[in-house]
C-alpha cells in the first residue's frame, strides 16, 4: 500500500459560496512532486469510518513545497465534502495518499483545448500553470454557474485573456471542436452529461479516440445496506448504506487495488458470483458488468453479494 502523507492546512478560502480552497504543506519532509492533472486522495475521519476522497492537484506542479485543492460542497455528500468544508481548519492535519496521474498533458499536441464544466476546472489550473512555461499553444473553455460554480473565473481572465472563452449555458461544441489543427488534444472534465456530450461530438467530427480525453468526478454514493460475502476467505460483513463496497472491505484488512475512488481508473476491478449490481462506474462495458464490478462506487442492489475474494 502507498505511503500516507501528513499534512497540515496551512490557508483556506471560499472561492464561490460551495467551493472551498485548501491549501497543504507538508507536516515532516518534501512533498512529492506530481505532474499536471494528479490528485490525491484525502483521508477524512467521519463518524461513519474513514472515508477517501479524490480532488485534483490545482497548484503548479513546478512548486510542491505544498498542494492545493479545491473541495464543491455536494448536495448528496456522505459527509466528505462537508467534513472539508465545515469542519477542518487552518491548523488541522489531514491523511492523503501520495499524487496519481490518470489524466496527464500529451506532450506532443499541437494544441491543446481544455474544456471544463464547473468544478472540472480543477484540473486544469495545474495544466495552465505547466504549459504556460512550456510556451505551449492551448485555449480553455469553462462552462460555469455565475456565483456559484466559477471558481477561479477573475485570475483566469487576466491570465489568459483571449485564451480563455467561457459559457454560463451549454455550448456549441461543433462549433468548439471541428476544423482543429492536425495533432490537437482535447481534455473535458465536468459531470458526466457534459462528458457524455463532448466525446459524442468529437466521435462525429472524426476526433481519434486517442486524441480525446477525459476525467469524471464520481464517488461513492448512499444506498441501500445489503451483506456481503467473500468466498475465497468465508468472510461474511454487511456493507452501511453511507458505505461503500471498496471501504466495507478495506475494514476488514482486505487492500484493493485502487487510484481513483470514482469509479473510472479500473484499478479496483472486482469479480462478483452472485447478487443484484448497481453499476455506477465509468470504466466496465456492459458485457463485463455481468461478470465484474467496481467496488469503489458500484453497490448490491439486493440483500446479498458475493464476490470473488
Amino acid at each position: 500500500m502507498s505511503a500516507i502523507l501528513e499534512v497540515r492546512i496551512s490557508a483556506a478560502r471560499m472561492l464561490t459560496p460551495v467551493v472551498r480552497e485548501l491549501t497543504l504543506d507538508p507536516c515532516a519532509g518534501p512533498l512529492p512532486g506530481f505532474s499536471p492533472g494528479s490528485h490525491v486522495q484525502v483521508h477524512l475521519p467521519l463518524a461513519e469510518g474513514k472515508v477517501r476522497n479524490a480532488y485534483s492537484l490545482t497548484s503548479d506542479p513546478a512548486d510542491s513545497r505544498h498542494y492545493r485543492i479545491a473541495v464543491r460542497l455536494q448536495d448528496t455528500s456522505r459527509g466528505g465534502s462537508r467534513y472539508l468544508h465545515r469542519q477542518v481548519q487552518v491548523g488541522d492535519t489531514l491523511e492523503i495518499s501520495p499524487p496519481a496521474n490518470l489524466f496527464a498533458l500529451h506532450s506532443t499536441a499541437s494544441l491543446h483545448i481544455l474544456l471544463a464544466g464547473g468544478i472540472g476546472i480543477t484540473p486544469f489550473m495545474s495544466y495552465i500553470a505547466a504549459l504556460e512555461q512550456q510556451q505551449a499553444n492551448f485555449e480553455l473553455h469553462y462552462l460555469y454557474r455565475p456565483g456559484l460554480s466559477d471558481a477561479y473565473i477573475k485570475a483566469l481572465r487576466q491570465r489568459l485573456g483571449s485564451r480563455l472563452h467561457t459559457y454560463t449555458r451549454r455550448p456549441d461544441l461543433n462549433a468548439i471542436l471541428r476544423d482543429r489543427p492536425l495533432g490537437s488534444h482535447l481534455y473535458t472534465c465536468g459531470p458526466q452529461p457534459l462528458l457524455d456530450a463532448v466525446r459524442q461530438q468529437a466521435k462525429v467530427l472524426g476526433w481519434p479516440k486517442s486524441r480525446v480525453h477525459w476525467e469524471a468526478f464520481n464517488a461513492a454514493q448512499p444506498g441501500q445496506p445489503f451483506d456481503l460475502e467473500l468466498l475465497r476467505s468465508g468472510q461474511r460483513l454487511r456493507v452501511g448504506a453511507e458505505q461503500s463496497l471498496l471501504e466495507a472491505l478495506e475494514s476488514c484488512g482486505l487492500q484493493v487495488p485502487n487510484l481513483c475512488r470514482g469509479g473510472v481508473c479500473g484499478q479496483c476491478k472486482t469479480r462478483y458470483v452472485h447478487g443484484e449490481i448497481e453499476h455506477r462506474d465509468s470504466f466496465l462495458s456492459p458485457a463485463e458488468q455481468a461478470d465484474f464490478l467496481m467496488p469503489c462506487v458500484s453497490r448490491g442492489c439486493g440483500p446479498s453479494v458475493s464476490l470473488d475474494l
